[in-house]
């Protein structure tokens, strides 16, 4: 049985001689079925092209949002940061007003004894009370006293020797590269240097604690704290009572750190301020030599 075939006739314009071509089905099934594939193939690449190109399109968009995001954050937080101090200087000044002129106590109406609950002061205002007594008899009978008293738990001394690595402010994170805002100094010191309180006071944490690895906080009153962060062992307790210049802990690298060194940090109604106003400038000029002032 002989194969089935199409005819295709060409003719010539000029000779008029006829030529006929036998084209099997088969082969033009088969041509038609290629060209279809490849008709597939093209409209698949020119649909992933198109698809990508969007994407590469939206990517962009997104990165240039990203980035303006990103400026917009760092413009805030640098307004935050700003306002952080002011506010901390503003609540310094009001404390330091408020122990110059006597003024902690109020000036209160006399009490309703309507009830049996009201006859006893509550131990706020019991706390309150003792502090403006002693305060008051310290003024009027050892003014000396209380003079070196404010004196030794102001911040001022410098609590490690060693070269300043990180100061306060805005900088780049160490790990992520990224910007952040370093709420106190960095110094360097060997692992078991002796770290010293800046101030007297009371030692409110000798711990674990999270990033500061192990930290000593102290409390030196009106809301101002110390804290001594990346330590390797304690030399004080919870509750102990601390002087300027004693040893109370050891410099060592616990916690998110890349070397040794001591964390140093002043704040002042738990908000992170600038340190260097607190810290003796003789002494900072004799332990670092190399760092502007």
């Amino acid at each position: 049985m002989r194969q089935q075939y199409f005819v295709l006739v060409l003719a010539h314009s000029l000779h008029g001689r006829l030529r006929r071509v036998q084209i099997p089905h088969q082969a033009l099934y088969i041509a038609l079925s290629a060209l279809a594939v490849c008709s597939l193939v093209f409209l698949g690449i020119c649909s992933s092209y198109m698809r990508m190109s969007w994407k590469v399109a939206n990517y962009n968009s997104m990165r240039q949002e990203v980035e303006t995001l990103r400026s917009r954050y760092r413009t805030l937080q640098k307004e935050a940061n700003q306002k952080t101090e002011q506010l901390a200087s503003l609540q310094v000044l009001a404390n330091e007003v408020s122990v110059a002129y006597g003024i902690k106590q109020k000036l209160e109406g006399p009490a309703d004894i309507s009830s049996d609950s009201n006859l006893l002061p509550t131990f706020r205002e019991s706390l309150n009370e003792y502090d403006f007594l002693k305060s008051a008899t310290y003024s009027m009978v050892h003014r000396n006293i209380v003079k070196q008293w404010q004196l030794n738990v102001r911040p001022s001394l410098w609590p490690v020797y060693g070269r300043l690595m990180s100061s306060y402010g805005s900088r780049s994170d160490p790990f992520s590269g990224e910007g952040a805002f370093h709420t106190g100094v960095d110094v360097s010191a060997p692992t078991g240097t002796p770290v010293r309180a800046a101030a007297d006071g009371v030692v409110t944490h000798a711990e674990w604690s999270g990033r500061y690895g192990m930290l000593v906080v102290i409390e030196h009153g009106n809301g101002m704290q110390t804290f001594y962060a990346h330590l390797s062992r304690f030399n004080v307790v919870p509750g102990q009572e601390a002087r300027q210049g004693q040893v109370v802990a050891y410099s060592g690298a616990t916690g998110r750190v890349t070397a040794p060194h001591l964390h140093y940090e002043v704040r002042v109604g738990g908000t992170p301020i600038n340190p260097y106003p607190y810290l003796t400038k003789t002494s900072l000029v004799a332990v670092h030599k190399d760092f502007p002032f």
